[in-house]
């Protein structure tokens, strides 16, 4: 059986040590680099031929951090698939590689059969997103767009939310109060069915409200 490459970017050697040998008990991966930064992980990229079919990222990095990677990996190799991993759980670092490209985004802690699933998923169906994550955005949209019974207004809300503007600037931005932004993100929250702010970003990826 033909195995699925992996690349590891993390900066904490026993860390991506006891990772390496995790993924080597599962027998569907091989992991074929490791890497302790962005630059190192780019500088092999330029130099090799064949991508690996997956990339395991951490976010805080020395020299070139995990959201400086991911948006070159964008630039450069937008079908590379990178899956982040990492202690960070606030919104404004899961957006940031969410909207970068990244297929996922794990915590540190996941357990390893979870983690084995995202893997696969990520291989396999192109994305992963955990409950946590996605703010428990489990019900899909079917045979229908989206956006059609999004007004106007509410896509641009939509939109400013997948940016690193806070609630009050995209207040300023679209020329309304922040109380009105308020109701504007809770209406939302009940009319998506989700419960946080990364839950909308989402579902703004899934139905191309925003282009990767």
């Amino acid at each position: 059986m033909e195995k699925i490459n992996i690349i590891i970017v993390d900066d904490h050697s026993l860390f991506s040590n006891s990772l390496s040998y995790l993924i080597g008990s599962f027998e569907e991966f091989n992991v074929v680099g490791t890497f302790s930064n962005g630059k190192e992980f780019i500088t092999h990229l330029t130099s090799e031929s064949s991508l690996p079919d997956i990339v395991l990222m951490d976010v805080n990095m020395p020299i070139m951090d995990g959201i400086e990677t991911i948006k070159w990996l964008k630039s450069n190799h937008p079908d590379l698939k990178v899956l982040a991993l990492s202690v960070n759980d606030d919104d404004a670092t899961i957006i940031k590689m969410l909207t970068n490209g990244a297929k996922g985004y794990l915590l540190k802690d996941t357990e390893p059969a979870i983690f084995k699933e995202a893997l696969l998923d990520v291989y396999h169906k192109g994305f992963y997103y955990t409950k946590m994550i996605s703010g428990l955005l489990i019900h899909k949209i079917e045979n229908k767009d989206s956006k059609d019974v999004l007004k106007e207004r509410e896509i641009e809300f939509i939109k400013l939310a997948c940016t690193e503007l806070t609630y009050k600037e995209i207040a300023n931005e679209m020329c309304l109060s922040p109380k009105t932004i308020d109701g504007y993100r809770e209406h939302l929250f009940v009319k998506l069915e989700v419960k946080t702010r990364i839950g909308l970003v989402l579902f703004a990826i899934k139905n191309r409200i925003i282009m990767l």
